[in-house]
Parts: structure tokens; C-alpha cells; sequence
């Protein structure tokens, strides 16, 4: 049986974080240095994971969280001299950028005498228009902001803003929102497959997919119109009953990574058998905890070993919900989508300690039954 592992990287994966300036005391935006190092760790540990499993076929996905706020906030500095990028640009360059660093991993194969390809694919992921979180932007992105400048960047730029906390002073904190839409889709699938039918591994879905949606063609004059972002049209002759094309166009919002390595995940099983072929596909996010607990944090905090998808959705439903939304809650979501999706095994833990986990010993090992 072929077996593809999919390996979700936090953006913190290839970001270090928690450092702080000796002198100061003030947190570190890590440079392209650090971050370089950080990516060569990772690359070590995942090496190691290559070596005692060579027969796997192996898929790379990555968060971008700390790599487009940088992006964002050098936007931002520049807003009076050059133009504002949109956010599915801004998806596709960290993309691009991330992959180029987590790729150095064929240096790491290759010091081993492992032939593995690692290769990135810049990847778009499809939501649907008319998802609620359109209508309702609940992803905070980007830097803080007083409400005189929250309302600035509303009546100049056409953000949303909203409240997003108080400051130790009581001053309001304000913050960009964008959508947090479902993935449903994704563009490059063929293109995934075949990079894995040559053992290549590839990097894909980064920062959860660069976020488009599908372009429904007006028929006009006698032909059908595809009208995409910027003014920029596709046409050709109407033919009637003739199927229409797809054809994509981006959006801004921000995808959950997690939720799209589940589908990617999905696809791969769904598409898999429908040819025949008999594979089994587990998903692994790795975090910076030794995998999900209850009470975190607190005295009674408790490991979450080992647990089948009726167990785990049972806690997750709890009200209140017993995990984080903006930490493990979208991570124990995505490991619910996968296995109902036909998923065999997913996994929640640390790069280093991902062979204890398979043992049991470390991380949450989750399976259908």
C-alpha cells in the first residue's frame, strides 16, 4: 500500500519565536537570517523522518502568519510612495518565498545521500463567494492601529477595522479583519499529483492557498465573458449547451492552513481511489506543543494521547469549546474534516518529536475509530 504523509508547518517553523533583545527586552522581528536557520533545523528533523521511512511519499504545507505580516507592514511603511498589494499577492509571495527556504531540505536529503526532490508549487485554493465570513470578516491581520488611524485606513484604503482589544491604559486597539473563508478547492491538484507520481515532494498550499474564487461567465453579444479583478476580461464564442470554463480570480482573504492540507489531504485519497490505487494518507500538523490538552495551561492541564474521531468531536463540541480559537481550535477542526473526509490517522505534534508520537508516547494521535 503507498502511503503520502502530509507535513503542516506552522510559520513559526521557519520563523523563530519568543526572542527578545538582551538590552532592550523588546521582542525580535527575526531577519532572513534567522529565519534561514530556523528553516535549516526543521529541514534536520524532517531529514531524520525521511531516513527511517523511505518508502513514504512525502507532501510539504506551511502557515505564513509571521512572514505576510512583514510583508504587510513593508506595505504599509511604503503606502505613500508605491501602491498597496493585495492580499492574494501577498499570499503568493510568501508562497514562493517560503517554499525557496523550505526546499533547502534537498540540501539536508542530499548530505544524506537521499535522491528526494523537494519543490515548490505556488498554489491557489478555492473558496466560495458567498461564504458568511464575507459578509463578516472575523480574521484579524496585519498591525495595530488607533481608532483615528483605523478609520483612515476605512475611508482611504477601503479596509475593514474593528476593535480588536484594549491596552494596558484602556486605549483601543484596532486591527485590519479580512474573511476567513472554507477551502473547497484546489487549482493545482494535477500538478501536486504528478510532482508525487515522480517522487518529487511537493511544497504546496502555503498559508493555506493563495484564495480565489470562480469566474461565472455573461453571455454578451454573442459571447462568453469572463470578467476577472482589475478590468481584465477573457472571451470566446458562446456556443449553446457548451460547458463553461473554469476560470479563477483572486480574493482577499486569508485561508486556514490547516484546513487546507485536510483537503489537500482528502483530494489526494478521494482522487486516489477512483483510480484504483490503493493509498493511505495521514495528516501531521506540527506545532509548538507536545500536541492538544484541556486545561491548558492551568493545574489540571491533560495530555490528549490517543483519540478516535467520535471522541475527539465530542470534546471539541463541548460549550464552551475546551480549545483555543485562535491557537488549537482551527488545528483540531482540520484533523475533524480530515478523518470524516476518509483520512486513516492524523497527528498533532512537535517537528522532534514526531517518532515518539507514532509510538504513543508524545503528541495526540487521532484515527476514525
Amino acid at each position: 500500500m503507498k502511503k503520502i504523509r502530509i507535513f503542516a508547518f506552522g510559520g513559526n517553523e521557519v520563523s523563530p519565536v519568543g526572542m527578545k533583545d538582551p538590552k532592550t527586552g523588546k521582542g525580535i522581528n527575526p531577519d532572513i537570517a534567522m529565519q534561514w536557520r530556523k528553516t535549516a533545523e526543521t529541514a534536520k528533523l524532517v531529514a531524520d523522518i525521511f531516513e527511517k521511512y523511505p518508502d513514504d511519499l512525502y507532501v510539504m504545507t506551511h502557515g505564513n502568519g509571521p512572514q505576510v505580516g512583514n510583508v504587510l507592514m513593508r506595505a504599509e511603511l511604503c503606502r505613500d510612495t508605491l501602491p498597496p498589494l493585495p492580499l492574494d499577492v501577498c499570499v503568493a509571495d510568501t508562497q514562493g518565498a517560503m517554499a525557496y527556504m523550505i526546499a533547502q531540505l534537498n540540501n539536508e536529503l542530499n548530505i544524506r545521500g537521499i535522491d528526494n526532490i523537494v519543490s515548490g508549487i505556488v498554489t491557489q485554493v478555492v473558496v466560495d463567494k458567498d461564504d458568511p465570513d464575507f459578509k463578516n470578516p472575523s480574521k484579524y491581520i496585519g498591525p495595530s492601529y488607533s481608532k483615528e488611524e483605523a478609520d483612515d485606513r476605512t475611508v482611504h484604503n477601503g479596509w475593514v477595522m474593528k476593535l480588536y482589544k484594549k491596552d494596558d491604559k484602556g486605549a483601543e486597539i484596532w486591527r485590519r479583519v479580512v474573511p476567513s473563508p472554507v477551502p473547497s478547492d484546489i487549482v493545482e491538484i494535477d500538478a501536486i499529483e504528478a510532482m508525487l507520481a515522480r517522487g518529487i515532494v511537493p511544497v504546496t498550499v502555503g498559508g493555506g492557498g493563495i484564495p480565489v474564487r470562480e469566474v461565472m461567465p455573461e453571455i454578451k453579444d454573442g459571447k462568453e465573458v469572463y470578467s476577472c479583478n482589475y478590468g481584465v476580461q477573457f472571451s470566446r464564442a458562446h456556443k449553446a449547451g457548451a460547458k463553461r470554463l473554469k476560470m479563477y480570480t483572486g480574493v482577499e482573504a486569508v485561508i486556514d492552513k490547516d484546513l487546507a492540507s485536510a483537503l489537500l489531504g482528502n483530494m489526494l485519497l478521494k482522487r486516489a481511489k477512483a483510480r484504483g490505487e490503493d493509498v493511505e494518507v495521514s495528516l501531521t500538523i506540527f506545532t509548538g506543543e507536545d500536541g492538544a490538552k484541556l486545561n491548558y495551561q492551568k493545574p489540571d492541564q491533560v495530555d490528549l494521547r490517543k483519540l478516535t474521531l467520535t471522541e475527539l468531536e465530542e470534546i471539541y463540541n463541548r460549550k464552551p469549546c475546551p480549545f483555543p480559537a485562535g491557537s488549537m481550535g482551527p488545528k483540531i477542526k482540520a484533523v475533524i474534516e480530515f478523518l470524516k473526509g476518509g483520512g486513516q490517522s492524523a497527528f498533532i505534534t512537535k517537528t522532534d518529536l514526531f517518532d515518539e508520537t507514532l509510538k504513543g508516547g508524545a503528541g495526540t494521535t487521532v484515527t476514525r475509530e
